[in-house]
């Protein structure tokens, strides 16, 4: 199995990078985030994927640990294959993706091409424990939304003002940062409006 490889960016074929490595050209499938990352003709380090199938031996590069591991997180959902996993991974970095995950924003995921809102639904579904539980390289800090979540996650009150937000067009992501962020210093016990009044400051700050 290929764990790493470095060599020159030598050019790109669809949605994989050709990645020069002492005279032997490797083909990489890559989200459009990394390949947008590697210039042409620069040397440069992929951490690979290796999936070994009957009729073909097919490597995944990833520019960081955190990136990687997502790709693994994702393939472990029924119906998410490497062509949608890679397609997430173009849209969202592995920061976003956490936040979004944890925010339960299914919205962000359909940007994905091949990603509509049942695919969303059963992502976030089946994701939330793994963001919040384990850590997942450079995205384990998923900053102060998930860490912001008290033990049971977010209240009533809290979900009425998320969604208060969002009538307000704020993104559901950045809501449920700023009313998590609101819950964890004013406590479990928080009214509606206080967790409104505290979410749009932070939102407008």
């Amino acid at each position: 199995m290929i764990g790493k490889l470095t060599g020159l960016v030598e050019g790109f074929d669809g949605d994989a990078v050709i990645l020069d490595v002492n005279g032997v050209g490797y083909l990489v499938f890559a989200s459009a985030r990394t390949s947008g990352a590697l210039p042409r003709g620069e040397l440069r380090s992929l951490l690979i994927e290796t999936h070994v199938r009957e009729d073909h031996i097919h490597l995944y590069g990833f520019l960081d640990v955190a990136e990687r591991d997502w790709f693994r997180l994702l393939l472990g959902v029924q119906g998410v294959g490497t062509r949608h996993a890679l397609s997430i991974l173009s849209v969202l970095s592995p920061e976003q993706l956490t936040q979004a995950v944890a925010a339960q924003d299914k919205a962000s995921l359909t940007r994905a091409s091949g990603v509509g809102p049942k695919l969303a639904g059963r992502l976030v579904l089946e994701l939330k424990d793994k963001v919040t539980n384990m850590a997942l390289g450079a995205a384990a800090q998923i900053g102060d939304s998930a860490a912001a979540l008290p033990a049971g996650g977010l209240s009533g009150a809290a979900e009425d003002a998320i969604s208060a937000l969002v009538n307000l067009g704020y993104r559901r992501a950045e809501a449920f940062t700023a009313v998590a962020k609101a819950m964890k210093a004013q406590g479990k016990d928080s009214s509606v409006e206080s967790l409104i009044r505290d979410g749009l400051k932070d939102l407008s700050a």
